[in-house]
């Protein structure tokens, strides 16, 4: 009698000896693209995200954001590269290309943005071009740096919809134009918020850094030139994360909804800092969560290199 575990690795060997093998492995590596491309979401199949977030209550947007967005990234590591490891390795450019695209045009696209929730969305398609863009590096420290992206951006992305949640609460516009002097009638919201933009600019010590500088590491080491594109995403965060604080916290109060403003509640504070705490920690010392993974990436990169030897 033979285990179930000799079928499984039986039939993996086989299959991957077959002459059709790599044909069959790029039809369910598309296959896969086109499931988990969508869901990511990946240039050029992103257009529903920001519109979802739009038309989503505060708290869909957290948990679409958060949550489900890092469903399609999981999909590439636990199918599409143990399933289909040298279509992976074939096809990679193309993942590269895409994920690179996302990161400068998105972040130049987020500039125009006069919704803040279709800013933050933009925002999020940007950033988890660099989840996809370290899988497919094929090094641990690409593999890793997007682990830890896909974790900091549930916080750093769900915390700055609660952000825009406080306001849209209290005003009901998610237009950047309807706000102005915040930070004069809510200054604690508005310090926490600003500490959540800063986050979402890469801010050294904070969790959206630590992924995204991993990533662009394994990058300059997989190519000098691919590195300083994907680094861009460090000068257009700062610029439209900072131009949409600056617009709505910054400056006199002009509006009379403004002025009646009230700071944040115990409930908000309380959730507001938690979030603040997991940034910081996760920015200062992001050592339990790699370690974590270690194993794990190792064993997966070690199954993609011998499936291209063999």
């Amino acid at each position: 009698m033979y285990s179930r575990n000799h079928f499984c690795s039986f039939d993996i060997q086989t299959w991957q000896k077959l002459p059709l093998a790599m044909p069959v492995q790029t039809l369910l590596f598309f296959a896969f693209l086109a499931a988990f491309s969508v869901k990511v979401p990946m240039w050029p199949v992103h257009t529903w995200l920001p519109d979802a977030h739009v038309e989503a209550p505060t708290g869909g947007s957290v948990v679409l954001a958060a949550i489900m967005l890092k469903l399609g990234a999981y999909g590439f590591l636990r199918f599409s590269l143990p399933i289909a490891p040298d279509a992976a390795h074939h096809w990679s450019w193309l993942i590269i290309a895409m994920s690179l695209i996302g990161v400068v045009y998105i972040g130049l696209v987020a500039l125009v943005q006069q919704d803040m929730k279709k800013l933050v969305a933009y925002s999020s398609i940007a950033h988890m071009g660099f989840v996809t863009l370290g899988f497919f590096i094929f090094s641990d420290l690409g593999v890793a740096g997007g682990l830890v992206q896909m974790i900091s951006h549930g916080f750093v992305s769900g915390a700055m919809f609660l952000s825009i949640g406080v306001l849209y609460d209290r005003v009901h516009s998610r237009e950047i134009a309807a706000y102005g002097g915040v930070v004069n009638t809510m200054p604690k919201f508005a310090a926490f918020a600003l500490f959540f933009t800063m986050a979402n600019c890469g801010l050294p010590a904070t969790a959206g850094f630590v992924g995204e500088w991993m990533v662009i590491l394994a990058t300059v080491k997989y190519s000098f030139w691919l590195g300083a594109i994907a680094a861009t995403t460090l000068i257009f965060g700062a610029s439209y994360s900072l131009w949409m604080y600056k617009r709505v916290y910054f400056g006199p109060v002009t509006n009379d909804h403004v002025k009646q403003l009230q700071d944040i509640n115990g409930r908000e504070f309380l959730m507001m800092a938690l979030l603040a705490i997991a940034v910081l920690w996760m920015g200062l010392y992001p050592k339990p969560f790699t370690d974590v993974m270690q194993v794990s990436v190792s064993e997966l990169l070690k199954h993609v290199a011998i499936s291209k030897l063999n």
